[in-house]
């Protein structure tokens, strides 16, 4: 996945979750946070990141945040990416045949899944959830309580017990992992959930990602820890 008219700032400040305040070429500029997560531990002023700048003139920014750097590592924060760039690596024979027939936002029960797959006999949903959280080399997910989530695990449970393949897959928007595990301290219900979905059946994937301040593409697999 490719975007396109990046260009480099410095990070100033957050006020709300949907807007940020960057630094151009001696400038402050309003930019649109894509990525409604906490983030503190990325988003620290004087930090270095790239934003994408939009030529649609009814917008109110101009600018999309779109990753920033943590040291030597450079993390996609666009929360709208993961998903996108899941379909790209589906489609390419990942988890299934490249002939499968992939259905996005499928519904199912009392939720909605980000994908459905029929390969043959084989009959799957997939989940999606983008990790950008990060410390000493373990990705972590979740960085904020999040009630949908366990919801999803849930329902996928549901899935498995009707005879369909369950996944959940971890998108950590960054290369320099080594492991992944669930956020116990930020939400133990999600971590719980997360153990009680593979004891019934439902696969746990994480997948590191090749990261560039215009491209991002999902790489290699990592250990999940749960």
């Amino acid at each position: 996945m490719k975007y396109k008219n990046i260009e480099p700032a410095i990070f100033l400040e957050r006020p709300n979750r949907f807007i940020a305040y960057v630094e151009q070429a001696g400038r402050r500029e309003i930019c649109h946070v894509k990525n409604t997560g906490r983030c503190k531990e990325l988003l620290i002023p004087g930090a270095f990141v790239y934003v994408q700048r939009q030529s649609n003139p009814a917008r109110k920014t101009a600018l999309d945040l779109i990753a920033v750097k943590k040291g030597e590592k450079l993390i996609n924060m666009d929360s709208q990416i993961p998903n996108k760039i899941a379909e790209e690596w589906l489609r390419k024979g990942n988890l299934c045949s490249q002939s499968a027939r992939i259905r996005p936002e499928c519904k199912y029960g009392n939720s909605r899944f980000d994908f459905y797959i029929e390969d043959g006999e084989r009959k799957a949903f997939i989940e999606i959830k983008g990790v950008t959280l990060e410390e000493d080399g373990v990705a972590r997910f979740p960085d904020a309580p999040t009630e949908r989530g366990v919801k999803h695990i849930r329902e996928l449970m549901a899935c498995r017990q009707e005879g369909y393949e369950a996944f959940i897959l971890f998108v950590i928007q960054m290369k320099g992992v080594s492991i992944m595990e669930p956020n116990d301290i930020t939400h133990a219900a999600f971590g719980d959930a997360l153990r009680k979905a593979k004891e019934a059946g439902v696969h746990v994937l994480a997948y590191d990602c090749k990261v560039c301040p215009d491209e991002i593409e999902i790489d290699e697999r990592v250990e999940v820890h749960l």
